[in-house]
């Protein structure tokens, strides 16, 4: 007994519990990580999709080029549609599908745009792809980049502009990416 009134003479209290304070203090702390693991994990499925997008153009390249040195020519517009890259005169399968662009669509890229658009010239000797992916660089303002026969260059690069520059500053993108 002595000793409880000399415990409440100095201030010391028996408690074994939290007080409010500090709970509110936790559930913040907490609550302030639980957003930055949100946005980090966000950041992480966007650029995940931009590396897919960019891998399945290197793809469809590669079997672009395959068609080319089989049929001297690229593939014409129905038998893009037809969803595989095959081969006219040996039957040779280059891509079995045709990949769709992953969603949902990032950064400045609509829905309408998150996908793949293949045009072959008129005399289907070269053919342009575009896509879109969410990030952009200082050289490439706008998340639109078509892929053709040379490599891939923003869609700006037709309209004007240095193109080696832009061309150069993709794979440097890439590099990034990758």
């Amino acid at each position: 007994m002595l000793r409880k009134k000399f415990d409440l003479f100095l201030g010391l209290k028996n408690n074994k519990g939290f007080t409010l304070i500090e709970l509110l203090v936790v559930i913040a702390i907490i609550g302030v990580l639980a957003t930055l693991a949100v946005v980090a994990l966000q950041q992480a499925r966007s650029r995940a999709r931009d590396s897919k997008r960019l891998a399945d153009v290197k793809q469809i390249q590669t079997a672009l080029e395959l068609f080319y040195n089989d049929n001297n020519r690229y593939p014409t517009i129905a038998e893009w549609n037809t969803g595989s890259i095959v081969s006219s005169s040996s039957d040779d399968v280059f891509m079995i599908q045709i990949p769709t662009a992953p969603t949902p669509a990032d950064g400045d890229c609509s829905e309408s745009e998150n996908n793949y658009v293949y045009s072959p010239n008129a005399e289907l000797s070269d053919y342009s792809l575009s896509f879109c992916i969410s990030r952009s660089s200082a050289n490439f303002p706008d998340s639109t980049l078509i892929a053709f026969s040379g490599g891939i260059r923003s869609s700006e690069a037709e309209e004007g502009g240095d193109e080696n520059e832009k061309t150069i500053a993709l794979l440097m993108l890439l590099v990034v990416l990758g």
